[in-house]
């Protein structure tokens, strides 16, 4: 895994932050209320209680959050593979990856094309990425790639296709956001050895040029909006960063993002409020998509320090509301805490 030697001013995963990470997630695995699913009721035989409906992601509040609540336990187990911890947390993977459990969660995905597209199915992609990179020495995890393989083998062609399909992206800072999820996505198809991988890479990688190439003058002032959890003007140029080279990039950036944009962090008005708490989601998301463009920029370029800086500041913002007790923010905001200290996604 990526460290940050490079950045001495970011806040580290040692043990006992991964220790409290990992207490903090791992309890809404099974916590199935409250509920709060986008559920299309086919018959009223789909009247039925989460937990049946889809039998491996049913916790965390909605099925994305479980989703990357599991990525988030994986990653933490590989970080910390000695820990105390690690054995209860493998146990409670280990009743998630079954086979029984991931036919019917196929089955409820099978019937639901347009469910959790795009940003839910882009984290199950993470989580298999995840699992990929574990499965050489790790034979248990490895089983559980083997039995999440037919369920991510259908994200990737969900994905893939509703990018030919749409036209214009999607600029909001919530779950709907297309370059935050295209971002996820292109990150699982570069490194899997799924087919799938190469196919979305070339479709993400076009898109991501026709919906943003053109880009200028981005309204910076605007953010955040109430909800956000996402920037759109930096989850894109951190998709972007992504797309194109250190040259490019540079270019790109002066032209889409004013030299006099300041990035400030942001504070919750109510963290009881689960939309209005999303603000300590856009503080952390904010600090790992600057880092990203920062290091992806070429290394005596003017704005790297002024990114990286920005960046500490909104991870120790963040970081304060990943300590908040409110299940507005505990369901999910700890897998957004993993993904920033563990640097995923960097671009490194």
């Amino acid at each position: 895994m990526a460290t940050n030697a490079a950045d001495p001013a970011f806040p580290r995963l040692d043990a006992a932050r991964a220790a409290a990470l990992a207490a903090l997630i791992a309890p809404s695995l099974r916590r199935e209320y409250p509920a709060g699913i986008l559920h299309v009721l086919l018959s009223e035989r789909d009247a039925r209680p989460p937990r049946l409906l889809t039998p491996m992601f049913y916790g965390c509040f909605d099925w994305h959050s479980a989703v990357h609540s599991h990525w988030a336990l994986v990653r933490l187990s590989r970080a910390h593979p000695a820990a105390p911890w690690v054995a209860g947390v493998r146990a409670a993977l280990a009743e998630s990856f079954t086979a029984e459990r991931a036919a019917g969660e196929l089955a409820y995905l099978v019937d639901r094309p347009g469910f959790e597209l795009p940003y839910g199915l882009a984290w199950l992609l993470q989580l298999d990425a995840e699992l990929g990179e574990a499965a050489a020495g790790d034979g248990e995890m490895a089983g559980w790639r083997a039995v999440l393989a037919p369920i991510v083998a259908l994200a990737a062609r969900r994905i893939g296709g509703w990018l030919e399909v749409i036209r214009h992206p999607i600029r909001g800072g919530e779950h709907s956001q297309s370059a935050f999820a295209m971002g996820l996505a292109l990150d699982w198809a570069r490194a899997t050895d799924r087919p799938e991988g190469a196919a979305l890479a070339d479709v993400i990688g076009e898109r991501a040029r026709s919906f943003y190439l053109g880009d200028r003058d981005a309204p910076v002032a605007y953010e955040p909006s109430a909800h956000d959890f996402l920037s759109p003007v930096l989850a894109e140029a951190d998709l972007m960063r992504r797309v194109l080279d250190a040259a490019e990039l540079a270019s790109w950036l002066a032209g889409f993002m004013p030299e006099a944009a300041r990035w400030e962090p942001v504070v919750p008005v109510d963290r009881e409020n689960g939309k209005l708490a999303h603000f300590d989601g856009l503080n952390l998301s904010r600090a790992w998509m600057m880092r990203g463009i920062a290091h992806a920029l070429p290394p005596d370029h003017p704005r790297r320090a002024a990114l990286l800086s920005a960046a500490a500041q909104h991870a120790a913002a963040g970081l304060e509301g990943v300590e908040s007790r409110h299940y507005a923010g505990t369901h999910w905001l700890g897998s957004f805490a993993v993904y920033l200290l563990t640097f995923r996604g960097a671009g490194e």
